[in-house]
């Protein structure tokens, strides 16, 4: 992830209000032309003062240009290494050849969703005597996400409207179409939905039609904030789809982002919590779910390199929603700072808590303190931002998974 500057390190402001206080923002750039690596060009842009008249002030783009610029070129490489492959089989096979598998493996993911969707649409007209199911959640801040799902089960389709969602909001977690269009894939692929192992690929999306509103949060203006849409909105959208489908019970629905530093670094890094439990399966306790896979920092590397010392990291015993089957367990992660820096918190589901399924007891919400050198423990919220001291603890407590079927 390119290290952009916005207005706290680790560039996941909690307050943003508007796109340019989160670091350079980069409408569309030719980064290699003709084999060469703009370099000068990109610099200039990252660098570049973000300025709006929502803000007030200039910010600049970037804290480590020389790591912005080693991420490109090792994203550049990556992709030349693809290129480079896909080449060595149209040598090998021919275009045709290559362009026909790559056009079967589309049309297999389409057929397997389309499968899928009349089987749900049969159990779903069986038990609800329609073939429309309609579900919602909440935001922390009360933003409405709906759901109106409508399937064919002639057909094998399905039309995915967010009709009825809250407007754009002033804040940071609004989400460009394209979180919400992945969130519907990775959805639509889940082995709880699809019995067969897909790749992901288009061919997914072609019995689906997806509508969004525009305005809406989930289809917010170019100016809009949108940094949490990533980490935390996607996690609400795929808790929805799932729960619409009677898939699986909700997950800890975000990714509790942690950043902190000051001028010299930057760290950045996504706690796991419990996951929803299933028709045949209790939830998996502290990993992430869904919409992110990363890994976190080993113990020691992260006392090493970082002026830290972690307390705690552990499961939150009976967090998880209880159930026939029961849902994945949060975790506890306490961090003491050895010297002054600005910490940001980043997370979802201090409010809302993760529902459960079919009877299935709620997870529990998550929580954020802050405990001072004398004592004093206070209350983070979802999304704060403070400069600590030597000495002082921050406490994370994850949300549970939801449970499935009545206990």
């Amino acid at each position: 992830m390119l290290r952009l500057v916005g207005i706290t390190p680790g560039s996941m402001p909690p307050f943003s209000k508007c796109i340019w206080e989160e670091g350079a923002a980069i409408r569309a750039f030719k980064l290699v032309e003709r084999d060469v690596f703009q370099e000068e060009g990109i610099v200039q842009l990252l660098q570049s003062p973000c300025s709006d008249e929502l803000v007030g002030y200039k910010i600049p783009g970037t804290r480590r240009i020389q790591d912005n610029l080693s991420d490109l070129h090792a994203q550049v490489a990556a992709n030349q290494r693809g290129i480079s492959l896909i080449k060595e089989l149209i040598n090998q096979y021919g275009l045709v050849t290559v362009q026909s598998y790559m056009n079967h493996v589309q049309k297999n993911a389409e057929v397997a969703v389309r499968e899928m969707l009349k089987t749900v649409a049969s159990r779903v007209a069986k038990e609800n005597g329609s073939c429309v199911v309609e579900d919602e959640d909440y935001m922390d801040d009360g933003s409405v996400l709906h759901l109106k799902l409508t399937l064919d089960a002639i057909k094998g389709e399905a039309t995915i409207d967010f009709e009825g969602t809250s407007p754009e909001v002033y804040g940071n977690w609004n989400a460009p179409e394209a979180v919400t269009t992945a969130a519907v894939i990775y959805c639509l692929r889940l082995r709880c939905l699809v019995d067969v192992d897909i790749p992901l690929n288009q061919g997914c999306l072609a019995p689906v039609k997806i509508l969004i509103p525009k305005g809406s949060f989930l289809s917010p203006s170019d100016k809009a904030a949108v940094v949490g849409g990533n980490v935390l909105t996607s996690q609400r959208v795929t808790d929805v789809i799932l729960m619409a489908f009677q898939a699986c019970a909700c997950s800890q629905g975000c990714m509790n982002n942690l950043t902190f530093g000051d001028d010299t670094f930057g760290y950045y890094e996504t706690i796991g919590g419990g996951c929803g439990a299933g028709p045949t399966w209790d939830g998996t306790s502290g990993v992430q779910c869904h919409m992110t896979n990363t890994r976190m920092t080993d113990p020691e590397i992260f006392e090493q390199r970082y002026p830290v010392l972690l307390h705690t990291f552990s499961i939150r015993e009976n967090s998880g929603g209880s159930g026939l089957h029961r849902g994945g367990d949060g975790l506890v992660r306490e961090i003491e700072f050895r010297r002054p820096i600005v910490v940001s918190i980043l997370s979802e589901r201090r409010v809302h808590a993760p529902r459960g399924l079919k009877g299935g007891r709620d997870g529990a919400r998550g929580a954020n303190f802050l405990v001072r050198k004398d004592g004093r423990k206070i209350y983070l919220g979802g999304k704060n931002t403070v400069t600590v001291s030597a000495g002082d603890i921050l406490q994370i407590f994850t949300p549970g998974g939801g449970g499935f079927g009545s206990p």
